[in-house]
């Protein structure tokens, strides 16, 4: 089997639910969110068979020379010709959805789901809801609520106000409304270059952290840039509750780093950003579980938030180390049926809280 054509496909699709949205990491100014694009790549090949991922950024023409006439099952090479961080995070950003589509072509040409390719240890993964904006104390517990009613343990909830007193309020009302049903994440977004939300020193953090796992919350995300492994590693040794982070990293060797340092307890590595794919994931759960720690790969929003998720499942299913994958929901706007339009059908959380592996 050869690559005979690479494809993109950019689309844009109108929010089929009632409202709109503005994530709480948007500036103020931008305008709510009322529809929903995307971008996919397509390799074809002279099988008939067609491998799919997500897309971001122009293909650059050696990439593609390299691909046309190729035998796709060649994934290793690929990524050690194409990514292990070269180029860094801007340089070749659609090469994460490439190696994604190479995966995919390999499990159907095998008549085989990507994960059991891998290696397989389970066919579910738990997840936590993940929540993209600031709301009142009340709405927020209303929602975990209905989350629980659902069958969902775990929400993640956004600290970006300006006074962190108002964010721990939130908490304290979503751990009152759900007990010890639930845990409860917390992400401060601090690597995120933002001017609408306060960064936060590390003796900010600290105080903060200290709050939090007086309430009992599962992982604080990113509360300092990714780049002061330092003060990282000071939290994660400080508090009980974990530490997480690094959803911007573009390469296996910054997890490495990050790891090695003690900077995260959870790493979060995203199958789409820079030079990471599936095969990257699979390295920095290896290094996660050498290092005694967990992985939970961030699955980005948007247009294209199905496909990034079906593709962190797929590796979610050949290691023990991640407790949990994130799930995008919002209610009433940021559901399965918004978020997985790029699918024929949605992924489901099940009554267990778990998503099964497509």
């Amino acid at each position: 089997m050869k690559i005979t054509k690479i494809e993109v496909i950019r689309n844009t699709k109108p929010i089929p639910l009632p409202g709109s949205w503005r994530p709480a990491w948007d500036e103020p100014d931008t305008p709510d969110i009322t529809t929903m694009s995307f971008s996919i790549v397509k390799l074809h090949t002279d099988e008939g068979l067609v491998g799919i991922g997500p897309h971001a950024g122009p293909i650059p023409p050696l990439v593609e020379r390299s691909l046309l006439g190729q035998d796709p099952a060649y994934i290793q090479g690929f990524f050690d010709a194409h990514m292990r961080g070269r180029g860094g995070s801007l340089g070749r950003p659609s090469v994460g959805g490439i190696e994604i589509a190479l995966w995919d072509l390999l499990g159907k040409a095998a008549g085989l789901p990507i994960f059991k390719l891998l290696g397989a240890c389970r066919d579910r993964v738990p997840a936590y809801a993940a929540t993209a904006q600031l709301r009142t104390a009340g709405e927020y517990a209303e929602m975990a609520v209905e989350f629980r009613r659902r069958g969902i343990r775990a929400i993640k909830l956004r600290m970006h106000r300006p006074d962190p007193a108002d964010d721990l309020a939130v908490v304290r009302a979503v751990r009152a409304a759900v007990g010890d049903a639930m845990e409860i994440m917390v992400d401060a977004n601090q690597n995120n270059v933002s001017l609408h939300y306060p960064y936060w020193t590390l003796r900010t953090a600290i105080r903060v952290a200290e709050e939090l796992e007086e309430l009992g919350v599962y992982w604080l995300e990113e509360p300092r840039p990714r780049s002061d492994l330092e003060g990282l590693a000071e939290m994660a040794e400080r508090f009980e509750m974990y530490i997480a982070g690094g959803e911007h990293s573009p390469s296996i060797y910054e997890f490495r780093d990050a790891l090695w340092a003690g900077a995260y307890d959870i790493a979060q590595p995203d199958v789409t950003i820079g030079q990471i794919g599936i095969s990257g994931l699979r390295i920095v759960s290896v290094l996660a579980d050498a290092t005694g720690r967990l992985i939970a790969p961030h699955v980005s929003s948007g247009g294209t938030n199905g496909l990034h998720l079906a593709a962190a499942l797929q590796a979610m299913g050949a290691f023990a180390n991640g407790p949990y994958v994130e799930y995008k929901l919002d209610l009433p706007v940021l559901t399965p049926e918004t978020s997985h339009l790029i699918l024929t059908e949605p992924i489901l959380i099940g009554a267990d809280g778990c998503v099964p592996i497509p």
